[in-house]
């Protein structure tokens, strides 16, 4: 009899954790797709738009800070900042070993007309949750993400 608890127990584990990584999927996957509506305005991708935000944030960082910031590969993301290059919205200059990006001036206009717009359409995406809530959850996802 206690077997067949613990075994109850651990299937409703099971398909409890289940069902939150199909709400974490379904929430991110829509966030993701009306992102890219709000981006296409200006003609970004939601990756063009991360590059964007850590250069503009960061003033200047090396290519691998980049790719360490957005979890990919230095690789990964050189194909991404060619293009960028290309449009004129970044720039990288190679001191020694290492690649540094930065913005443009066009990169830069981008940079402080879509990111504010961006942070608004972000906070309406949370605002069903109160201030508390989302503080919950950022701790609760920050666990999660703990290796």
């Amino acid at each position: 009899m206690l077997n067949s608890h613990n075994e109850a127990s651990a299937n409703k584990s099971k398909n409890l954790a289940v069902l939150l990584w199909f709400r974490l999927a379904r929430f991110y996957l829509k966030n993701v797709r009306e992102s890219n509506n709000q981006l296409k305005k200006w003609g970004l991708t939601t990756a063009q738009f991360d590059v964007i935000v850590h250069v503009g944030r960061n003033k200047r960082l090396t290519q691998q800070e980049l790719a360490d910031k957005l979890v990919v590969t230095k690789g990964n993301v050189t194909h991404l900042l060619k293009k960028m290059e290309e449009l004129q919205w970044i720039k990288r200059e190679v001191e020694w070993k290492n690649k540094y990006l930065s913005l443009t001036e066009i990169g830069q206009k981008m940079y402080e007309e879509i990111v504010p717009t961006q942070d608004e359409f972000q906070q309406a995406q949370f605002s069903k949750l109160t201030e508390e809530e989302q503080i919950q959850l950022l701790t609760l996802l920050r666990k999660l993400n703990k290796k």
